[in-house]
């Protein structure tokens, strides 16, 4: 059978039309029809619901002669009534020729119908066929593409997984070295307070050894430096702070993304696994319509391709800002070992010479002490003998007297006269040289005096700036943090 055209266009698609212009009209023979076939009720067969009302016509109950019909039949027909028509009738009947082309007519049409019938039912079939094809094959393109979605989906899922565990350790290192960082904080307030205690036991100093020595200037800059460690210990803080709310701020989008993504993953996981045959499949109707999107594929990549860049980034900072914190702490403990060590020497030292002036000092004192006592001796002789002079004196000064009372000639200058003369002003002499001698030498016993205070004085002096130096400063510098300590790790 030849098929023309498509499904859309074959000619049963528009069938021709019957002609109309063989029969007269339907009206014109309804009272004929009634008139010879009165028992029959036409609109009742054409009713029934599986004939179409076409090409169906009421079938006639009068059995039509042939030659083959028995005795008895025609014994009844010879019997039958003889057919009497009238005028009118003879006016409505057809001719031979309307009645065949009638019949030519009908057999033309129903083979045209079988004709068109049967290209319906081979284009139907094909149709069938090919949108079965074409859905299934629409099915499994989808099935395809949730396939790859699933995929695209279970890649960048690992992807965040990934990148998720690799900041949650990075964001739990920062976390470390950040307490390691606030335990070497604390442990710099020590060091600091020593050396704060340090110089204000120092401003205890008595007299001369209140000076701005070597000591008090390493004093000083230890302080300095410790304060300055402590600054950028705090910054650094501040800075880990900061990034680790970045580190969660970063971990935070990779968990909501990746919890989108599993949802997202169990749903179209699901999708890909429904079939025809599989439960919970039903119509929804209008869902086509509802476009419930907000992103394409590649907004869609690109969002999950910029929060693990956002991320890697944010690591990246952090392991960097891990190594500066790690330096820190490094560089500040040996900064402040360093110094510690310097004001240790510088105490050694001050130490040392302050012990070795103090033993010169006990030294002159003892000396001084020595001079002092023999002064005393000196003075003590010098006083004895200043009364010694005096009897001499008054021996010589008696015998003059007694020899002014000799008369007349007797009182001459002779010899004896001039020697007890010289005599006197020689004992005189002596004895002014001796008081002289003497308030000499009690000057001397005040200055040794003087001199003994004084050295007692620096003395206790030394020894005060020994005992803050040695017993106070240097016992309080013992307890200084080790190095584990100043870098965070106890």
């Amino acid at each position: 059978m030849e098929l023309l055209g498509s499904t859309l266009t074959a000619t049963y698609a528009h069938p021709r039309p019957t002609p109309t212009n063989f029969l007269p009209a339907i009206s014109t023979m309804a009272s004929t029809y009634r008139d010879r076939f009165p028992h029959y009720n036409l609109t009742h067969s054409l009713s029934l619901p599986w004939r179409p009302s076409t090409y169906y016509k009421a079938a006639s109950n009068w059995p039509t002669l042939d030659p083959y019909c028995t005795r008895s039949q025609r014994v009844s027909e010879s019997t039958m009534l003889p057919f009497v028509s009238n005028r009118t009738t003879l006016f409505t009947r057809y001719t031979p020729d309307d009645w065949y082309r009638s019949n030519l007519t009908n057999f033309q049409e129903s083979n045209t119908s079988r004709h068109n019938s049967e290209r319906l039912r081979v284009d139907t079939s094909r149709l069938i066929q090919d949108k079965y094809q074409q859905t299934r094959k629409t099915q499994a393109d989808s099935t395809q593409n949730l396939g790859e979605r699933v995929n695209d989906i279970g890649f960048w899922k690992s992807e965040i997984i990934h990148e998720l565990d690799a900041m949650i350790g990075e964001t739990n290192e920062l976390t470390d070295i950040k307490k390691r960082l606030e335990r070497a904080l604390m442990e710099t307030e020590a060091p600091l307070q020593v050396a704060r205690e340090c110089l204000f036991h120092r401003e205890k100093r008595m007299g001369i050894d209140l000076v701005h020595d070597e000591v008090e200037k390493e004093l000083l800059t230890e302080v300095d430096i410790i304060l300055c460690c402590q600054e950028r210990m705090k910054l650094y803080l501040d800075k880990a702070i900061a990034q680790l709310a970045a580190n969660r701020a970063a971990q935070h989008e990779l968990e909501k993304d990746l919890s989108d993504k599993q949802s997202a993953y169990r749903i179209d996981d699901k999708c890909h696994h429904l079939r025809n045959t599989s439960d919970g499949v039903s119509y929804f109707r209008g869902v086509e319509r509802v476009d419930a999107t907000v992103s394409v594929p590649e907004s869609w990549a690109k969002f999950t391709d910029d929060n693990i860049l956002r991320s890697q980034s944010e690591r990246a900072a952090s392991a960097k800002l891990r190594d500066d914190i790690q330096n820190v702490l490094v560089v500040t403990a040996n900064e402040m070992w360093n110094q510690f060590n310097k004001v240790n020497l510088a105490f050694t030292n001050r130490i040392a010479e302050t012990a070795d002036a103090k033993n010169k000092i006990q030294t002159h004192l003892a000396k001084t002490l020595q001079e002092i006592f023999q002064t005393e001796m000196t003075i003590e002789s010098i006083k004895k003998a200043i009364v010694e002079k005096s009897a001499f004196l008054k021996v010589a000064q008696t015998r003059l007297d007694e020899r002014t009372r000799r008369s007349n000639i007797e009182l001459c200058r002779d010899m004896a006269q001039l020697r007890l003369v010289n005599e006197v002003y020689e004992v005189d002499d002596t004895i002014q040289t001796l008081q002289q001698r003497l308030r000499d030498a009690e000057d001397t016993l005040q200055s040794l005096a003087h001199t003994k205070a004084t050295l007692e004085h620096d003395l206790a002096v030394k020894a005060n700036s020994l005992y803050i130096d040695q017993d106070k400063c240097m016992s309080m510098r013992r307890s200084f943090p080790s190095t584990l300590r100043l870098v965070g790790f106890c």
